[in-house]
């Protein structure tokens, strides 16, 4: 029980930090070089400058970027245009940053991934970009995919012209264009077969391979190219994209499902903050997807969440075939029956459970389907 608070406290917060991210507030991680960390009150008054490993104290305080010291900001743009204009390598503009005994934000010498990571960061033009990677309840760090990161476009006062930023992320992207698949993999293998491992830092330190985002592009995922090469993480990552195009699938569904009892002739309306369905403002309708796992021994399994905040009197369950790409039936679930906010369910279960699954949802369309009453006088 205890577990199963804090995964739900998790999912909470995580969709607070979102919508403060989609409002330009920054949500921890240093600032970089060239910008600051300041904190504002609820009114949006600038409280003062945040110092490294220094906090916000009051709750309804917040941290947004602000531009740093010109000298910085002259630099972060010396750096840009020496990529841009003259043609300069990372490798080549941190050994000069080196030798000009100039240090990194934190106090470090620079190297060929702190420069590339300062040239493809959106910070630097003033978008807010939140969720890159994920470490979240018992699970190892991932890496997200670009589908799944929060961002918020000119979120904060940019340091870097916007064109001049797009310019070095074309000449980061174009790199990999000049290389065959069959080149790009063969670097790839050859990293790791000297590292014994590989991740997107390790690629992006590497002077002779195209960036990590340059394998993700062209291969789909690092995920993908990791498996092309032969390198298997400690972790099974398939459930990201599984994941994805789960989330691709949950509008259409709701949209089906909109479509057939506005057919069968009901009112029908969704709530847009949380995808609720009314119906005939009668009873209110819920979805969510159950994906498919496999077990080490062979069997399936399905675990379902039920979102507690939206109360609503039915709760349809998609559960998804063996290669979650098509539903395989649905459980229709009233309130007054959800004792719990979890549920597993196996490919065979008990009557209690399966006295609610239905091959597909006609009987749900029949039963919301408006009946004329004539009056008698």
């Amino acid at each position: 029980m205890a577990g199963e608070y804090s995964r739900e406290l998790s999912t909470k917060v995580f969709a607070g930090q979102g919508r403060l991210i989609e409002k330009g507030y920054r949500q921890g991680g240093p600032a970089g070089f060239g910008l600051r960390r300041t904190l504002i009150d609820e009114n949006g008054t600038i409280k003062g400058i945040l110092g490294q490993g220094e906090h916000k104290s009051i709750q309804t305080d917040r941290v947004i970027l602000t531009p740093g010291p010109i000298e910085e900001i002259n630099l972060v743009h010396t750096i840009y245009q020496s990529f841009v204009y003259q043609k300069r390598s990372e490798s080549e503009i941190a050994d000069d940053l080196n030798r000009r005994g100039i240090l990194t934000d934190r106090g470090r010498l620079w190297t060929r991934g702190t420069v590339h990571q300062l040239l493809i960061n959106e910070k630097y033009i003033g978008d807010n970009v939140w969720n890159r990677r994920s470490f979240k309840l018992k699970k190892k760090r991932a890496r997200n995919e670009p589908e799944m990161w929060i961002k918020a476009e000119n979120a904060f006062e940019a340091i870097v012209e916007r064109e001049l930023f797009e310019s070095a992320r074309n000449i980061i992207n174009t790199r990999s264009f000049r290389l065959t698949d069959e080149e790009m993999l063969h670097s790839l293998k050859e990293l790791y077969h000297q590292k014994g491992l590989l991740s997107g830092i390790i690629i992006d330190e590497c002077d002779d391979l195209p960036s990590s985002g340059a394998y993700s592009a062209r291969f789909g995922s690092l995920l993908r190219a990791y498996h092309l090469v032969g390198f298997k993480p400690d972790r099974d990552y398939r459930y990201i994209a599984i994941n994805r195009e789960l989330r691709r699938l949950y509008p259409k569904i709701i949209r089906q499902i909109i479509t057939e009892l506005r057919i069968k002739g009901s009112d029908v309306w969704q709530t847009p903050e949380n995808d609720r369905i009314v119906v005939n403002d009668e009873f209110s309708l819920s979805v969510t997807i159950a994906r498919c796992i496999e077990t080490s021994t062979g069997l399936l399994r399905w675990k379902m969440h039920f979102d507690s905040s939206l109360i609503p009197d039915i709760t349809i369950v998609v559960r998804m075939d063996s290669a979650n790409r098509k539903p395989l039936d649905y459980y229709l679930f009233p309130r007054i029956d959800i004792l719990s906010g979890k549920l597993h369910l196996s490919e065979e279960n008990s009557l209690a459970l399966d006295a609610y699954r239905f091959d597909n949802l006609e009987l749900l369309y029949d039963i919301a389907t408006p009946i004329s009453i004539v009056e008698v006088a």
